[in-house]
């Protein structure tokens, strides 16, 4: 659930008690969230209804965020992708670059350590669209400046393992 930049706030980021039955569960949804729980309980030797409860738990334990369709950008028309590095003078600056959440080319933004307080991750139709957008960035006041990498290939694009904390 996106939040808007007024509530940002820290979050509480406790592990989950994960069981391993849960971690195969989690790596078959983030592999095709399609699969019925009849599917998903074959694969799990489970029944259809104890796989619902285990992701009805999962989600309201905010391990499972949302279930959603990844996207091709470029087939979508917006196949330029950039991390784009925005220099702010405070965390309250960075904050009101965080309320541009609702430009459609801006997929990611995150508050970061470092020389920047933001990092961007966006996507547009071509280079002419990543100037207005940084053109709309540099508006907002308390933007000193931005960094822009250019992606020129995608090769490992995922969301964290549920595997990793084995």
């Amino acid at each position: 659930m996106a939040k808007n930049a007024n509530q940002l706030q820290p979050e509480s980021k406790a592990p989950a008690r994960l069981d391993s039955v849960d971690r195969r569960l989690l790596g078959l949804l983030a592999n095709d969230s399609t699969l019925s729980y009849a599917a998903l309980g074959e694969l799990l030797h489970l029944s259809a209804p104890a796989v619902h409860e285990r992701v009805k738990r999962l989600k309201r334990d905010g391990v499972i965020l949302a279930t959603v369709a990844r996207l091709d950008g470029a087939k979508l028309g917006r196949p330029l992708l950039c991390f784009v590095q925005v220099i702010t003078s405070t965390v309250k600056r960075a904050r009101q670059v965080a309320a541009l959440e609702s430009l459609p080319d801006i997929e990611e933004i995150h508050i970061v350590t470092g020389d920047s307080g933001l990092l961007l991750k966006v996507r547009t139709r071509d280079a002419q669209a990543l100037e207005v957008l940084l053109a709309r960035i540099h508006e907002v006041e308390g933007v000193e400046g931005t960094r822009t990498q250019m992606a020129l290939r995608t090769l490992v694009e995922r969301g964290p393992s549920p595997h990793a904390a084995d």
